[in-house]
């Protein structure tokens, strides 16, 4: 039986009544109190979250740039110091391999360029063998795995800059969406970010474990609510963020995952651009979807999405909106079929065909700010 991984606060949750479970071999908070409860927590206030499980990987070098610039089908280059953005990393044939964030940092020790790649937990070691792979021909590059070196919370919700503020000495309302900033916190450097995957407003601080751990604790003390994965997902689900492993995989493009924005027709070349670029002129193999049940019932990952009784596509996500207590999913229709808002569909739901429509996305828009 394998050993899971655990984050730095792996024990704070258990003395807090979480309930841990397997997630992508790190065993973590699914929920303190309930899942409903939390989710509510983030829409109408803040809470925290525990993402130390995340990957981190360090690029740097007089070639950096230019090698992030061919990982990625987004514009790296636009990025001014202390500034994100979110991108896809693509194989060859333009298919994803994993989703990610990508920071400029200063690079004050050699004065050259460095970034930083924040990864999924479950990606992160196919993840830097690819980047390390990726690098071979490349004398000017530097790349580290330094998932070990950081632990890392995010805190959401339309609270979150009061409840943050509080224990740091940086004015967070200096910090724009998606930029970042470094800082001391209990006399270590830490690097705050203005991101999330809720769709409110919120805060992700990266830094040395035991630093993350008291900030946790501090956070907790001032009354800042725990947030389980359950909610997590709840809260990613409704402004339609895709999950590697649901919205996003090896057999998917970023155009057909509804990500046309983050795939630029940047000089040079990158991985997938051909394909890349020939889709968002013309349309990939799928496309994501959103639908609302109107029979009673969850489309869950799997069920098949049927349209005048062919077989049409595929849910990827689906569960009862907390926010909006509605019956929602998200989901692949393939190309050459209908897709308007409106149009009725049906889903195959454990061998009974259910009806539903297609809606528009995002079902939710919360308080996150624009860049």
């Amino acid at each position: 039986m394998m050993t899971l991984q655990r984050t730095p606060l792996n024990e704070l949750h258990r003395k807090l009544g979480a309930k841990m479970v397997d997630f992508g071999g790190w065993e973590m908070p699914l929920y303190y109190t309930s899942i409903v409860e939390e989710h509510r927590t983030v829409r109408q206030g803040v809470g925290v979250f525990d993402v130390s499980h995340m990957g981190e990987i360090e690029v740097r070098g007089k070639e950096a740039l230019a090698f992030v610039q061919y990982l990625v089908p987004n514009d790296v280059a636009k990025l001014e110091l202390d500034q994100a953005l979110y991108t896809t990393m693509c194989d060859p044939q333009g298919f994803v391999l994993d989703d990610l964030l990508i920071y400029r940092l200063p690079d004050l020790e050699r004065q050259g360029e460095k970034y930083l790649l924040v990864v999924n937990a479950g990606t992160t070691e196919q993840d830097f063998a690819w980047v390390q792979s990726q690098a071979r021909s490349l004398s000017g590059v530097e790349i580290q795995n330094l998932s070990s070196r950081y632990a890392q919370v995010a805190i959401q919700g339309p609270a979150s800059q009061g409840a943050l503020q509080r224990h740091v000495e940086v004015d967070l309302s200096r910090i724009q969406y998606f930029h970042s900033m470094e800082t001391e916190l209990y006399k270590e450097e830490i690097l705050i970010s203005r991101t999330g995957y809720t769709g409110e407003d919120g805060f992700e601080v990266y830094g040395p474990p035991m630093t993350i751990v008291q900030l946790w604790k501090d956070l907790i003390k001032s009354d800042v609510a725990p947030i389980g994965l359950g909610a997590r997902d709840s809260l990613r689900f409704e402004p339609g963020y895709p999950l590697y492993g649901h919205e996003l995989d090896q057999q998917t493009t970023p155009i057909e995952a509804g990500l046309s924005w983050t795939v630029k027709a940047k000089p040079g070349n990158y991985n997938g651009k051909e394909t890349l670029l020939h889709q968002k002129k013309n349309g990939g193999e799928k496309s994501l979807i959103g639908l609302r049940m109107t029979d009673p019932g969850v489309a869950r990952q799997g069920y098949p999405i049927y349209l005048n009784g062919a077989e049409a596509g595929i849910v990827t996500s689906g569960m009862k909106s907390i926010t909006l207590d509605q019956f929602l999913a998200l989901g692949f229709i393939k190309k050459g079929f209908p897709k308007e808002v409106g149009r009725r569909i049906e889903i195959d739901i454990r061998g009974q065909r259910k009806a539903a429509e297609l809606v528009k996305l995002p079902f939710y828009r919360g308080s996150v700010r624009s860049p």
